[in-house]
């Protein structure tokens, strides 16, 4: 697995949010953007999903220019900004919805999922009953369900209670295959530590510098 990014540039009402990226992510390793809000980190993990394009340069996955030869990655989960499920149905039920999309998903990989993340599969709650944490946990779940090739996690610790925490670093370290690329964006710096095998410090739209952990 092998994502390309080659002269990467995103300009939205004028203002470069992206410039100049160059960077190539590879298969058996958790990527940590790291850098000081609005300095392009959950831009840049759009883009390699596919949810927009760039104003110039190019994002191949596997050699394939997303936008041109394939609209979206063909394996990928995704956790950016805040999860939205439907809230008359319980976690279950919408994993369900979701898993019948992506047409390799059966109820036991579901059940599974919610289990490694702290969820009772059982729970008859529905959605807008969550608290932020299960629905950050849920969020999680969606995004790593089907055992993607990409997984790319926005802030995925954020509102998960210290028990929680420990859940998903050793879940997300599970992860780690190598043909699966991970990237995660975190604000705290101390649980990146723990998170990434290698750091990718981002100003102002720009890569400024990599780091092994």
């Amino acid at each position: 697995m092998k994502i390309e990014l080659k002269n990467i540039s995103k300009v939205i009402k004028k203002n470069n949010v992206l410039e100049d990226i160059n960077y190539t992510f590879t298969g058996g390793c958790v990527y940590g953007l790291i850098g000081k809000n609005g300095c392009g980190k959950t831009m840049l993990m759009r883009l390699i999903a596919g949810l927009i394009y760039p104003t110039s340069g190019s994002v191949c996955i596997n050699d394939k220019i997303l936008g041109k030869d394939i609209s979206f990655p063909d394996s990928i989960g995704i956790l950016i900004e805040n999860p939205e499920f439907l809230n008359d149905y319980t976690g279950f039920e919408n994993l369900k919805l979701l898993a019948g999309l992506q047409k390799n998903v059966d109820e036991q990989e579901i059940k599974d999922t919610l289990t490694s993340v702290g969820l009772d599969y059982n729970d008859k709650r529905k959605f807008y009953k969550y608290s932020l944490g299960m629905r950050q946990r849920l969020g999680i779940a969606a995004a790593i369900m089907g055992k993607p090739e990409i997984i790319l996690m926005d802030e995925p610790i954020n509102a998960i209670d210290e028990d929680g925490v420990a859940i998903i670093r050793d879940l997300i370290r599970g992860l780690v295959d190598k043909n699966r690329i991970i990237i995660i964006a975190c604000h705290d710096k101390e649980e990146m530590d723990y998170l990434a095998d290698k750091k990718i410090l981002m100003s102002s739209g720009k890569i400024v510098k990599e780091m092994i952990v």
